[in-house]
């Protein structure tokens, strides 16, 4: 009989986190990983929202589709548009509730992250739950983050709450690698007029306040939606289109962040002798 696998991510472990519900960080981190695996990386995508899994809907995978196992203990990850995801939307039902207190989704956190035989990837995004709660320390204690992205809208409630993730983060010595400003303005389709809907420049303002790069600013984005909406991200569903062109940027910026970083050794997560 083999010996239980031990698996490492060859590279990095990036979480996107939001303050706050409601700015599009999980339609932002679908595009941003099938971005980066169109520029040549082999990208992991963990939904770590375990009260509301998003990424198989947005990804388009079955709801009847099951992870296949191995040795009757780990995960075999589901691949979608060239990426090796995990959620635990996987493994419920739509119609299933997570009524869980704080240790028991911070425990299923854990199992996802260590169950999975992610194999030889370069990079693993993990998509959070909004907020600053057990799952984001879990994380932070249970794998070597690299850094996190900070999506947020230009509201100045969102911006608020922005601020509050930001905090998190450094105080649990995960460098911020960048602001992602998601709806930042939205440009009429008849006559061409583009106006900033939710306020202007508070991105920007931002990350400039803590020094960190602004990674993207996205346009609020009836096609984004749509797209999302279907489970055909728009970077596969309109390449050259602006919107995708744009999450092609931000990929380019967030590997660009991620070079300036002080080189760390490579997280290890073992799962047994």
């Amino acid at each position: 009989m083999q010996g239980i696998p031990v698996v490492s991510f060859s590279r990095q472990v990036v979480a996107v986190a939001s303050g706050k519900g409601g700015v599009g960080k999980s339609t932002v981190t679908t595009n941003l990983a099938v971005a980066l695996s169109q520029q040549g990386l082999s990208v992991g995508l963990l939904d770590a929202d375990i009260y509301g899994p998003s990424q198989q809907h947005m990804l388009g995978v079955a709801e009847n589709r099951t992870p296949d196992q191995q040795d009757g203990e780990f995960l075999l990850p589901i691949e979608a548009y060239g990426l090796k995801t995990m959620s635990m939307g996987y493994l419920t039902t739509a119609e299933t509730p997570m009524v869980w207190r704080g240790p028991m989704a911070s425990s299923a956190l854990s199992q996802l992250l260590e169950k999975t035989l992610w194999g030889d990837i370069d990079l693993l995004l993990v998509d959070m739950p909004p907020g600053t709660g057990d799952i984001q320390l879990t994380l932070s204690q249970r794998a070597t983050l690299s850094g996190a992205v900070i999506v947020t809208t230009p509201q100045d409630i969102a911006l608020l709450d922005a601020r509050k993730g930001i905090e998190m983060f450094q105080k649990v010595d995960v460098p911020v690698l960048g602001l992602i400003e998601n709806m930042a303005s939205h440009t009429c389709p008849a006559c061409g007029h583009s106006e900033p809907l939710f306020g202007e420049a508070g991105g920007k303002n931002l990350a400039a306040h803590y020094a960190v790069p602004l990674l993207a600013q996205i346009p609020l984005s009836r096609a984004i939606r749509e797209q999302s909406d279907q489970g055909c991200p728009i970077v596969v569903s309109d390449p050259d289109g602006k919107e995708a062109q744009i999450y092609q940027q931000a990929a380019s910026a967030l590997t660009a962040s991620l070079a300036q970083q002080q080189p760390t050794s490579a997280p290890v997560i073992s799962m047994g002798d």
